[in-house]
């Protein structure tokens, strides 16, 4: 598998300071898996960043630190322990990455004539905007575009818009400058994994349609 399109470097600084989202680093994570080029460069990024703290030079810290950081953190409520079980999850006909195992996966839901999608929840981030999408072939799916940055991960089939084609692997990043309506390819359905930082703008009739439903 060649794999055309990957995180912008900026992602994936990101991804290696924390500041990402669950839902973008999850897409993200799914792509690492099936991606070394992309691994080595997170690493890269992971021991530059190691290396600059190390460098930098230490900072005072007040005499009363350890106690106020000690009342704080006993007026805080307990953290829920993650479970570590794999969730079970409906059985949609795919594979689903190892990033989602732990992820709550939702049945497939009617969009439109071949057109599904499922809502995914991340374990601590119940607002993350996360979904599976599921897309018949040969499929033009509705144009749209977007108040911040959409991450779509191909998990199978293939699609294109103006900007290329997308086959399994492949990750894009869609700023609010982009405007498309990809095309599924004639070969077989597509199913992608897609998060959202903001919302999506859904154009025309359908777009109106679909809105309420998704949410997004």
């Amino acid at each position: 598998m060649t794999i055309a399109h990957h995180p912008s470097d900026e992602t994936l600084l990101r991804l290696a300071a924390g500041t990402l989202g669950a839902g973008p680093a999850l897409v993200v994570a799914v792509h690492l898996e099936g991606c070394a080029a992309c691994r080595e460069r997170l690493a890269g990024l992971e021991a530059v960043g190691g290396a600059i703290l190390h460098e930098m030079p230490p900072a005072p810290l007040s005499a009363d630190l350890f106690g106020r950081t000690m009342e704080r953190l006993e007026g805080m409520p307990p953290t829920p322990v993650q479970d570590r079980v794999p969730k079970r999850q409906p059985a949609l006909g795919i594979d689903l990455p190892r990033a989602m195992r732990r992820c709550d996966v939702g049945p497939w839901r009617w969009l439109g004539p071949g057109f599904k999608w499922s809502k995914v929840g991340i374990a601590g981030d119940p607002e993350a905007k996360v979904m599976l999408l599921k897309c018949r072939a040969g499929l033009h799916l509705p144009a749209h575009g977007h108040t911040g940055l959409e991450f779509m991960q191909v998990l199978s089939g293939s699609l294109s818009d103006e900007r290329g084609q997308y086959f399994p692997g492949d990750l894009d990043e869609a700023d609010d400058q982009v405007d498309h309506r990809p095309v599924v390819g004639q070969d077989s359905d597509c199913v992608c994994l897609a998060a959202l930082e903001g919302d999506t703008r859904l154009h025309g009739w359908l777009g109106r349609l679909l809105r309420p439903i998704v949410g997004f």
